[in-house]
């Protein structure tokens, strides 16, 4: 699904080049489980950036499913996120003054959806992350768990194939932070691909793969010794053996 090619990213501040990225290179299949670590400063938001198609590379290729979006317009950079990409955020950016469902609806706007069925689909989006019973709730009236599980509705509400989440329990007490992460299991149990930004080990630790940034580079990936994730095929084929899906 994902496959980076000696990616390089620079900014320029007061006229000096200042690079971020130093020849990423990383492949991530359909159905994968993988968490981007590191340090403060080493690129990991620079990287989901790029990933997520809110920017683009100074240097290399970014391939989505096949395609090479590094050099798209912003135009076309925001029909990929809006298609294929859900996003979850450590500060959920809900709106504030309107209930669950119509925060998690605003996707929908940009695909010319109707109102019935934006309303729809945001009502199955929250039945998804147990919260169809806060449809009408706004922030306010929620607890930080439940703000971040209208957040993670928002970002399934388009079916999108890829699940990106920076620092999703960063504002999250422990016990709500392993509810969130037992969700995000849940929903890539069920073939979506995630990948989960954290500086936290313990978050890191529940994931299929691990992938540390230090300075730019790549310093680890877990799947180079074993650790990564099997394919969504090979997951969906076990539990229909186990008889977990009819």
């Amino acid at each position: 699904m994902i496959e980076l090619q000696d990616i390089h990213k620079a900014y320029q501040l007061d006229g000096q080049e200042c690079p971020v990225l130093h020849g990423i290179s990383l492949r991530v299949a359909a159905g994968e489980f993988v968490a981007l670590t590191g340090s403060s400063g080493s690129g990991k938001s620079t990287l989901m950036n790029i990933l997520g198609c809110l920017d683009t590379p100074t240097r290399g290729r970014y391939l989505l499913d096949g395609r090479d979006v590094s050099s798209l317009s912003e135009a076309a950079l925001a029909r990929e996120r809006n298609l294929r990409i859900g996003f979850v955020f450590q500060s959920f950016y809900l709106l504030p003054r309107m209930p669950a469902w119509v925060t998690v609806a605003q996707p929908l706007i940009y695909r010319g959806c109707s109102p019935a069925k934006r309303r729809e689909a945001a009502l199955e989006a929250l039945r998804r992350v147990g919260l169809e019973h806060r449809a009408e709730h706004k922030p306010n009236e929620l607890s930080g768990g439940q703000r971040q599980r209208v957040a993670i509705a928002r970002a399934l509400v388009g079916a999108p194939r890829l699940l990106l989440a920076d620092e999703p329990t960063g504002n999250l007490d422990s016990r709500t932070a392993q509810e969130v992460m037992a969700l995000f299991h849940e929903l890539h149990g069920g073939g979506l691909t995630v990948l989960l930004v954290t500086h936290e080990p313990s978050i890191a630790a529940q994931c299929r793969r691990i992938v540390r940034l230090h300075d730019g580079r790549i310093a680890e990936d877990s799947a180079a010794t074993g650790g990564g994730a099997k394919p969504a095929e090979e997951r969906r084929d076990e539990r229909a053996e186990a008889g977990v899906l009819s």
